[in-house]
């Protein structure tokens, strides 16, 4: 049983046509359209993968921004620029196949637990970090949502200046002091005051340069803030720790293990480990939804 997958980015749309078992062919990456043609592009991406694919049971969608999984509706999303759109319901009349609709991180977390690194773990964060932080909550095996579909926006946790030695820095949801602020992918670069570098560069440099050092300490000490409240609160197995920072591995795991330990000193403290998917989990997440509507 095949189905259609697509991750749709601010700037990149993932496909592909997934198996029951996550494996994908026909994978296929389009830059995601610009309004007013972007739901658009979604569509047509979907359908060329499906009329190349033969016969498939469903499609599944992860997007960005606030989703409302169960209606089928696209709340809120400032990359793509929509509000309250039915993009389920359009979908489905487009393409003429069942057709799931889940938040991008979500998908995220449900694929790391069916086949990545919390595979037989039922209680896990899954956070990933790129240009923002966002989070997954699962409970029990299966993601928590919160009463208003908004659950694991840990990225806007606020982390005390005092915890980190900084200042509480405006953050772009218009709060302060956000965990994004400080231990994003964008707030090292931003922090470390050259935008013609990347994170990585700005990690590979903590070694020899004391600034960068500085910018890394202060983002491991507020991700270890945040993951220590959170793991007070909801007592999780495994912290798995994804996107495009995650790649520095070990450079940024082992000492937010460290802080970690010493923010619940009285405890163990949850494992924390890298995300095993990369950049094919929203996607796998956006399959493993579909096949529950095939």
């Amino acid at each position: 049983m095949s189905v259609v997958a697509l991750d749709v980015g601010g700037t990149l749309m993932k496909g592909a046509v997934v198996q029951r078992d996550g494996t994908a062919r026909t994978v296929e990456q389009r830059p995601t359209r610009p309004q007013p043609d972007t739901v658009e592009g979604i569509l047509r991406f979907a359908a060329d993968l499906a009329e190349t694919a033969g016969p498939v049971r469903a499609v599944g969608l992860a997007v960005p921004g606030i989703v409302d999984e169960q209606r089928g509706i696209a709340r809120y999303s400032a990359n793509l620029g929509w509000r309250d759109l039915p993009l389920r319901d359009i979908a489905a009349q487009r393409l003429g196949l069942p057709v799931a609709l889940t938040h991008d991180v979500r998908a995220g977390g449900v694929a790391e637990h069916e086949f990545g690194a919390a595979r037989g773990v039922d209680d896990f964060l899954f956070l990933p970090i790129g240009t923002g932080i966002a989070g997954t909550v699962f409970t029990g095996g299966v993601p928590y949502r919160g009463a208003d579909g908004m659950a694991g926006e840990i990225g806007h946790a606020p982390v005390p200046a005092t915890t980190i030695g900084a200042a509480d820095e405006p953050c772009a949801c218009g709060q302060r002091g956000c965990l994004e602020t400080y231990a994003s992918a964008a707030a090292l670069v931003r922090r470390y005051g050259d935008p013609a570098l990347s994170a990585a560069d700005v990690v590979a440099r903590v070694p020899s340069d004391p600034r960068a050092a500085t910018v890394f300490s202060e983002a491991v000490r507020a991700l270890g803030f945040a993951l220590t409240t959170y793991t007070m609160l909801l007592d999780p197995a495994l912290i798995v720790i994804g996107g495009g920072l995650a790649e520095a591995g070990e450079t940024l795991l082992a000492p937010v293990r460290a802080q970690l330990a010493v923010g619940v000193s009285w405890r163990m403290p949850p494992r924390v480990v890298g995300a095993q998917l990369g950049a094919s989990a929203g996607r796998l997440g956006a399959a493993i939804r579909a096949w529950e509507v095939a």
